[in-house]
């Protein structure tokens, strides 16, 4: 069933019952093909990120398909008195460092949990706010495709437009006024990677599934905002910024 899921008591219901009606007097969300998101079973859904605003609105158009948000959040975030319990209670998962023996072994016991338990989580796959001047996806980072290749796991992309409007991109506060501002979401089809699963631990087969993930949500993002994006991707090294407050790698 497609509540299943959610149905089952857990630390979710008091979040939701405090979260939900606070995002829904501010946002009105309006989501497409969410029957795109498996009803059952893993899966990892990537969205765009170009507000710190973002996670609540994804975070409520996934509850309300009947899965459960999980989120990648930052190591460090786990060692927190109070936070650190919430994250393990709700079974997100710690973001492991890239580049490292240890870090491969991590996603794959990661991979491995979210099929054993047929979970979701939600990876950003730009790692951070986007640095493109006109808020389309920038390059991505290979998190993402590395817990969906280890474990063969649906790699949905997705896209959203309108939370700037409640917060925009580095904002101090919340522009409250008027409420109930429009947002939109619309999940795509999995990102077809079958034939790099044998390949998962090569930088050239991760770079491409990158590609094809960031492809699949700009072309998402074009959807919504009706529009066409930049023929290259913004890279963030090409004009000199660092990358701060990265999830991903």
């Amino acid at each position: 069933m497609a509540a299943s899921e959610r149905s089952r008591p857990s630390l979710f219901w008091p979040l939701a019952a405090i979260v939900i009606p606070l995002v829904s007097l501010l946002a009105k969300i309006t989501a497409k093909d969410a029957h795109k998101l498996p009803r059952e079973g893993a899966f990892v859904l990537a969205p765009n990120h170009y507000s710190e605003f973002d996670p609540l609105i994804v975070a409520v158009a996934v509850y309300r398909t009947g899965r459960l948000p999980r989120f990648m959040a930052k190591e460090s975030l786990f060692r927190i008195p109070v936070v650190g319990w919430i994250l393990k209670r709700t079974g997100m998962i710690p973001v492991a460092r890239a580049s490292s023996a240890s870090a491969a072994k991590q996603t794959m016991a990661q991979s491995r949990e979210l099929v054993e338990n047929g979970r979701g989580v939600i990876v950003y796959p730009e790692g951070t706010l986007t640095r493109d001047p006109e808020l389309w996806p920038m390059r991505g980072k290979s998190g993402a495709v590395r817990l969906a290749l280890a474990g063969g796991i649906p790699l949905i992309p997705m896209a959203q437009w309108g939370t700037q409007q409640i917060m925009g991109r580095y904002q101090k506060g919340l522009s409250l006024w008027p409420l109930r501002k429009r947002v939109q979401v619309v999940f795509g089809d999995p990102v077809d990677v079958s034939d790099l699963i044998g390949r998962a631990g090569e930088p050239a087969a991760l770079n491409e599934a990158t590609d094809r993930l960031m492809a699949a949500i700009t072309a998402l993002l074009e959807q919504l905002r009706d529009e066409k994006a930049p023929a290259k991707r913004w890279n963030p090294a090409d004009h000199g910024q660092k990358e701060t407050g990265r999830l991903d790698s």
